[in-house]
């Protein structure tokens, strides 16, 4: 018993670190698009604000559905 605590608390850790790494290569990724679109079109800065908005809310909504996921899997071993 003890043996599978440890295993599931390892998880949730490692599970958790990917947080801050989803939401800085959202960031990093939107950000990207825009100022490649940008130099593109020739309409700078506005594509590289609008896609790093973009990015940071993307990487917010991942870390929503992260929490959301452990909610359901603590209500699960709750019933």
């Amino acid at each position: 018993m003890e043996e599978k605590r440890k295993k599931e608390l390892w998880r949730q850790l490692m599970d958790a670190s990917v947080i801050p790494l989803n939401l800085v290569a959202a960031t990093f990724v939107g950000f990207a698009i825009g100022y490649g679109l940008d130099k593109l079109f020739g309409t700078s800065p506005y594509l590289t604000i609008t896609f790093f908005i973009l990015g940071i809310i993307a990487g917010f909504r991942e870390l929503f559905r992260y929490a959301r996921r452990m909610e359901r899997e603590d209500d699960k071993k709750d019933k």
